[in-house]
């Protein structure tokens, strides 16, 4: 049986942990009736320039032989995770089940594998995990000398093999893909597009020169989790111990979060730090990725929101390689409630009867199987929430919603369709000493604590609302906001040589019922380092699939703080001025109307 991820593991067993629920139970074939056997393999592997041991399991469908092969797929675990947590393990039971050859493994730094925690390099954990496609390819063994001469070919040395995960066993595939073309597949779910600004966002275009603010919950969470290895998994292989300064991560990982922790940004250590987090991260890689990926991010994610996934997305079709993307429900954040009603849950093993599911078993039935008869379905599918019947929950496109609608920040504090009836007048705030509003307490449902309702205190932001919507508004992908503030004491810090000096604010968008009753849409917040306070600037919030119905009302906010980031250093009041000829603007993406 499936076992779920234990709770004080699940803020770092992330990738198909907590949030999955625990994995890909699928329906067997009926010709097979799902048999396996479960090898454990030792491998040792170069990564990096050092030796690593990879403790990995094989799962061979009854009937797979050298004359009759079958292709593979590979999988490892989430950050904190390993292959026999219930979210690793069950990829390799699933995909056995369904006659696949089936190679999951602990990922590099966790389980029972060595070498230090290098977040998804593609030189170490990317090189890694090339040597299992080796393995599988039949051009070498395990170490108790296990071959595999089962998987399908395409050309010696060359298995036709897949890979499926989520969060830190997501990234893993494409930093895979970067630098092995055998790959055939990927699925990719819940992951990252750049750490950077996952871990220090900032959302002000042509901002990720300098970082944002500092993700402090999530990151330091991840982090401790790493550094805590040996609470989780005694007797670590001598090759996971780097020094004290650094017990479990590659030395440039600790020096990144130590960084992001000090507050302050200098220009060295600044370029240090988003070098590192590039490098590692497929923003950087992402022009040498030819294997076909099936995307699939979630809306309920404040670790990695949609737009990473957009941004993969983009780059990926730029270059033509074969790409397609759905934005499911659940994503890293919610809690252990599990997926919605009809959602994928492969606790429950619905992949036949779930539109995701669907999807992932067609995406590897005309890539490994090459049955090109088989539809992979449309470029673009976004779980609705609003919608009740579970087989009309996705709705389809064959691109990403165009930026169609056009609303004014009006001096009066209103949200108007026209620049022509903003009203002229000006509105500030200032931050305090310590945080004043709340988004989210980022680790509170993984580890079952409550979390209370996102709010702002006065005085500390400002916000437009619109008249009450006299029909449905559905919002489909990133919002933008233009805008221009006034702050003195900022302007004269922005010439520092410490970016952590200049103006740091978050902006948001709540849906306002009938009642007053104000939802910040999933939680979500979009911090800006603004860039230069004495112009506009252009902030991309984060994507989000939502619909205002009939008398509810849009709310946009820009706050001084979020008690879930790092922000202001130092007391900087802000004003906010408009008049219909100069006037911020905030558009959004909005499908059927």
């Amino acid at each position: 049986m499936s076992r779920r991820v234990p709770r004080f593991r699940a803020p770092l067993a992330l990738a198909l942990g907590a949030a999955l629920a625990v994995p890909l139970a699928l329906t067997p074939p009926a010709t097979a009736a799902g048999t396996y056997t479960v090898t454990p393999l030792k491998f040792t592997v170069k990564a990096g320039g050092r030796p690593c041991t990879v403790d990995a399991d094989l799962y061979r469908p009854a009937g797979v032989d050298r004359d009759h092969p079958a292709p593979a797929v590979l999988g490892t675990n989430g950050f904190g995770g390993s292959k026999s947590d219930g979210s690793t393990d069950a990829i390799g039971k699933a995909f056995a089940q369904r006659g696949y050859v089936s190679l999951v493994y602990s990922g590099l730094g966790f389980g029972r594998s060595g070498c230090l925690v290098s977040l998804d390099d593609p030189d170490i954990d990317g090189a890694a995990a090339s040597q299992l496609v080796d393995f599988l390819g039949g051009t070498r063994a395990a170490d108790d000398g296990t071959t595999a001469d089962f998987v399908t070919r395409d050309a010696p040395g060359d298995p036709r093999v897949g890979m499926i995960g989520g969060s830190y066993g997501g990234a893993v595939q494409l930093a895979t893909a970067a630098v092995d073309r055998r790959l055939d597949a990927l699925v990719p779910m819940i992951t990252w597009n750049d750490l950077a600004y996952s871990l220090a966002p900032n959302n002000a275009a042509g901002g990720r020169s300098v970082p944002g603010a500092f993700k402090w919950q999530w990151t330091n969470g991840f982090y401790l989790i790493g550094e805590g290895q040996p609470l989780l998994q005694p007797s670590l292989d001598p090759s996971r111990i780097n020094s004290l300064a650094c017990l479990h991560f590659v030395t440039e990982a600790c020096r990144t979060v130590h960084t992001l922790n000090s507050g302050s940004y200098p220009a060295d250590r600044t370029a240090e730090l988003l070098a590192f987090a590039h490098r590692v991260s497929p923003v950087s890689y992402l022009h040498r990725v030819d294997t076909p990926t099936l995307l699939i991010q979630g809306q309920a994610d404040t670790l990695f929101n949609l737009n990473e996934a957009t941004a993969t997305y983009r780059t990926l079709t730029s270059r033509g390689t074969p790409v397609k993307m759905i934005w499911q429900a659940w994503g890293h954040s919610g809690g252990l409630t599990g997926p919605a009603a009809g959602e994928l849950d492969l606790t429950k093993g619905n992949l036949e009867t779930s539109y995701v599911g669907r999807r992932v078993l067609a995406w590897f039935d005309r890539h490994l199987r090459k049955r090109t008869h088989v539809d992979t379905g449309p470029a673009f599918a976004y779980h609705r929430d609003w919608i009740t019947d579970p087989d009309r929950t996705y709705a389809t496109a064959g691109r990403l919603p165009a930026l169609s609608r056009t609303l004014y920040l009006s001096g009066d504090g209103t949200l108007v369709d026209h620049r022509g009836k903003v009203a002229r007048g000006s509105r500030g705030y200032t931050n305090g000493p310590v945080p004043t509003s709340h988004s989210e307490s980022s680790l509170s449902g993984l580890i079952g604590l409550p979390d209370p309702p996102p709010h702002d205190t006065e005085g500390t932001y400002v916000g437009w609302t619109s008249a009450p919507l006299e029909r449905p508004l559905d919002v489909v992908g990133a919002p933008r906001a233009t805008l221009e503030v006034v702050s003195p004491k900022a302007e004269r810090a922005q010439n520092s040589s410490d970016a952590a000096d200049q103006l740091v604010l978050f902006a948001k968008l709540y849906d306002v019922a009938p009642d007053g009753t104000r939802t910040l849409v999933r939680r979500l917040v979009a911090p800006v380092r603004v860039p230069d306070v004495t112009k506009s600037f252009t902030v991309t919030l984060p994507g989000i699939v939502h619909r205002y119905e009939t008398g509810h009302r849009l709310r946009f906010v820009i706050a001084a703080s979020d008690d879930a980031y790092f922000g202001n250093r130092g007391i900087k009041p802000v004003t906010v001025v408009s008049g219909p000829r100069n006037t911020g603007m905030l558009r959004l993406p909005v499908v059927g109307s």
